[in-house]
């Protein structure tokens, strides 16, 4: 099985961590955040992973070498030139899901103890072209989904922006789920990203083939789940897996 891992970020939020390393790299309980990433996706099945690298991205090459790449196929999708966000990350890593199957994409500052082995099954038993990984938190910005738990839009409760394909949509008639920063991809889903270029948002390409195509939740509320994206989330997952 393949995956994309996400490892590109400029880590932000993360400083000063990310002031001399990529959050990548960024050690929680000791272990680097990939290479956390990388052992859970190998122990769930997945032997071919693809990692994009933008910020201090010699240093994330460096570190893979180092660790003979952990024994499997880890290939770089290299965005040094331009950070193409995680739509643009996606369509450029394309051609290294060659082999008709779904694939896997995770963010690589998120901590989780789900099941991904789980989640793979759900999605080729759906048959879906989707499945994304959500909670039920109350976030500033929530995926939206209807009863069947297929998405349909897009808000942030702060600014009132609602983003959709549907007129006249109304967000408190639908699920409010935050995005988890897992998700499983079957080809189909891309068929229509070559319509887009250059850097762009995964979230904005399925909001364009919502209706579609089968993009479904995968709501999972008795996890463990952190966006390691703050020195106090960092402090959180180092608590956690202490």
């Amino acid at each position: 099985m393949k995956a994309l891992i996400f490892a590109a970020g400029l880590g932000t939020r993360l400083k000063p961590y990310t002031e001399s390393m990529p959050k990548a790299l960024v050690p929680v309980a000791g272990k680097p955040l990939l290479q956390i990433t990388i052992e859970k996706l190998i122990a769930a099945g997945f032997d071919e992973i693809i990692v994009n690298v933008h910020h201090f991205a010699d240093q994330v090459i460096q570190f893979l070498d180092d660790n003979n790449r952990f024994g499997i196929r880890i290939e770089i999708s290299d965005e040094r030139g331009l950070l193409l966000e995680t739509g643009g990350g996606i369509k450029k890593a394309s051609s290294f899901f060659d082999d008709g199957k779904p694939f896997l994409v995770h963010n690589v500052d998120i901590l989780t103890d789900i099941d991904l082995s789980a989640m793979y099954r759900q999605h080729l038993e759906n048959k879906s072209d989707a499945t994304l990984l959500v909670k039920q938190v109350d976030a500033d910005r929530s995926l939206l989904f209807d009863d069947e738990g297929h998405m349909r839009g897009w808000t942030n409760s702060v600014t009132g922006e609602v983003k959709s394909p549907i007129q006249n949509f109304k967000p408190a008639d639908y699920h409010k789920y935050s995005f988890g920063g897992v998700h499983i991809l079957s080809p189909s889903v891309l068929s229509e990203m070559n319509k887009w270029e250059g850097n762009f948002s995964i979230i904005d390409y399925y909001l364009s083939v919502a209706l579609k195509k089968d993009l479904r939740a995968y709501l999972i509320n008795d996890c463990y789940l952190v966006d390691v994206g703050s020195p106090e989330s960092l402090k959180e997952a180092e608590e956690r897996l202490k």
